[in-house]
């Protein structure tokens, strides 16, 4: 089972942390797995992606366009941008929830989720829209958006991992205190 999946937002939004999450639950079941994260501005606001590799004969992290089985998008603008790396069939993740990236703010440009999921809805078959206002506010946190996110991922069939794999990773990778919050957002459904 190889898959390959590209997280995607702005910085700030967890993206990381839930690639260290896959990657430290398949290395749990001993599936071979590379990360590759790109990060320039992300404290500032900036564009965000890590491509995340998992199965046998994988040589390199980085994912080609075209052949992503997955990507899972912390903000709808990202998203659209990283759909070239997505596979004839493959299937998509994302949070409704806009955050302006610093590239989008800089110009004059209008810059609407509800357009970029309209965009997605047309171009992608396979594709979950998760309502991050709804779920932040009954998690009561915007902090675990990117663990909400990961639990639509498992549900979807297409990450190649379960819920009590990605569990596990948050007992073994998060803080105590913060668990109880993580493992709640990592089976949350609308």
């Amino acid at each position: 089972m190889n898959k390959n999946i590209v997280l995607c937002g702005v910085g700030g939004q967890g993206t990381v942390l839930a690639s260290k999450l896959m990657a430290a639950a398949a290395m749990e079941k001993n599936i071979p797995v590379m990360t590759a994260e790109t990060i320039g501005m992300a404290q500032r606001g900036g564009s965000v992606f890590s491509h995340l590799r998992m199965g046998e004969g994988i040589h390199s992290p980085l994912i080609a366009k075209g052949t992503a089985d997955l990507i899972i998008g912390f903000e709808p603008g990202e998203t659209v941008r990283m759909l070239p790396f997505l596979k004839k069939g493959g299937s998509v993740v994302v949070s409704s929830r806009p955050i302006m990236p610093v590239s989008a703010s800089i110009g004059d440009a209008v810059y609407q989720a509800k357009d970029m999921i309209a965009y997605l809805k047309q171009k992608v078959t396979n594709l979950t829209v998760i309502d991050s206002e709804k779920a932040m506010k009954e998690l009561g946190s915007s902090k675990v958006l990117n663990v909400v996110l990961l639990g639509a991922a498992v549900r979807s069939g297409e990450l190649g991992l379960t819920l009590e794999d990605i569990q596990a990773a948050i007992r073994n990778r998060i803080p105590e205190k913060f668990q109880e919050l993580n493992i709640k957002a990592l089976t949350y459904t609308e």
